[in-house]
C-alpha cells in the first residue's frame, strides 16, 4: 500500500484513531503499527488493557486481509480472535506487526505480534477472517 494509502489509514475516524494507533505501512502481506502507552490504554491496575491488545491484532489482521480481499470484490469480517497476553507493559512504545498464514478465497487466518521497546513479545494473536461479496449486506 502507497505512503498515501497509509496516511489515509491514519487520517480515518474511529478505533484505532482514539487510542492514537499510528499505522505504520500496509500491504497484502504485512501490516505494522505503533503507538505510545497512555493512560488511555492502561485498566485500573496500571497495566496495558487486554483490550488494547485484541483491537489492535484484529485491527492490523483485518487491514491486512482487506488488501488482499478488495481487489477481488470482497471485504472482510472478522469471525474469531484469539490473543494471548505475555508480558505486563505500563508505559512505552508497543509495536504490532501481523502477517498472513492463509489467504484464501472464502476465509483468511493472520498472526500478529505485540512488541515493546525493548523488542520483548508482550502479546501475539490469531484472527480468522470471512470474505464476503463486497455488494453483500451485513448484518
Amino acid at each position: 500500500m502507497a505512503e498515501a494509502h497509509v496516511e489515509n489509514l491514519n487520517n480515518l475516524a474511529g478505533w484505532v484513531k482514539e487510542m492514537e494507533i499510528v499505522i505504520l505501512g500496509a500491504s497484502p502481506d504485512e501490516v505494522t503499527c505503533e503507538w505510545e502507552v497512555g493512560e488511555k490504554h492502561r485498566q485500573p491496575y496500571g497495566i496495558v488493557h487486554g483490550g488494547v491488545h485484541c483491537g489492535v491484532i484484529e485491527t492490523l489482521a483485518s487491514l491486512g486481509a482487506a488488501l488482499v480481499a478488495q481487489p477481488r470484490g470482497q471485504r472482510v469480517v472478522g469471525l474469531e480472535n484469539s490473543t494471548t497476553f505475555i508480558r505486563a507493559v505500563r508505559s512505552g512504545k508497543l509495536r504490532g506487526v501481523a502477517r498472513p498464514v492463509t489467504r484464501g478465497r472464502t476465509s483468511q487466518v493472520w498472526e500478529a505480534w505485540i512488541r515493546d521497546d525493548k523488542d520483548q513479545l508482550v502479546a501475539q494473536g490469531r484472527v480468522r477472517l470471512l470474505c464476503l461479496d463486497a455488494n453483500k449486506t451485513l448484518g
